[in-house]
């Protein structure tokens, strides 16, 4: 499948944000990365599955949330990527950006969050609910998202670590808060990062067949 990759500066608010963008030629939705505290865009993780995305027909963004000063400060600090509200409002900023962009205009839009990154991505969710499609947690802290989660609208996939047993309580107590189309799966013997053999496998193939199944025009 012939696709399109490019690095692209988003404009949010103050800040100007860097991310790296594929598009295949036809693709039926674009998926936009959240990604976990401490990591960035380069995430092996995120990477791999967006490589899969992109062989699904789907389109995918790959952003660093935090500006390079402030990815400086959070290293010292810790503080930032912990700021949900404000990587949430950053990604419904780039969520809108998608609606107006030429390349991706009209394309129904998922989110992939990691750790902290799935809370962001839920309050986006809430707050932009006809613009959001889908969303998938990997490892996600949703607990994080607090209030929101009963104003999301998209069907939610959260997908957690079989050996993770803190955050699959906090799922569990998620999924109790989410109004719509929700699902939890465990992935036996994985712990947080999904660094075992053949777990982060387990866990592209789940993602895929969510975005390909809601992202549907």
């Amino acid at each position: 499948m012939d696709v399109r990759s490019s690095e692209v500066t988003i404009p949010v608010g103050d800040a100007r944000l860097v991310a790296d963008v594929v598009l295949p030629s036809d693709p039926v939705g674009v998926v936009l990365f959240a990604h976990g505290s401490g990591s960035s865009r380069h995430s092996p993780r995120n990477t791999a599955v967006a490589r899969v995305l992109n062989g699904e027909a789907l389109g995918t963004v790959l952003i660093d949330l935090l500006t390079p000063a402030e990815d400086a400060v959070d290293a010292r600090t810790a503080e930032l990527r912990f700021n949900i509200p404000l990587l949430a409002e950053r990604l419904a900023a780039i969520v809108d950006w998608l609606g107006a962009e030429q390349s991706t205009r009209g394309l129904p839009v998922g989110l992939f969050g990691a750790s902290t990154g799935a809370a962001a991505a839920l309050v986006s969710a809430a707050a932009r609910p006809a613009k959001v499609s889908a969303v998938v947690s990997r490892g996600g802290r949703p607990d994080l998202a607090s209030s929101a989660l009963s104003d999301v609208r998209a069907p939610t996939l959260l997908l957690v670590g079989g050996l993770d047993d803190e955050v699959i309580a906090l799922n569990e107590q998620a999924r109790g808060l989410l109004t719509g189309t929700v699902e939890l799966r465990i992935v036996p013997g994985a712990t947080h990062l999904f660094e075992e053999p053949g777990t982060l496998e387990q866990v592209t193939a789940a993602a895929a067949e969510w975005f390909t199944t809601h992202l549907s025009r």
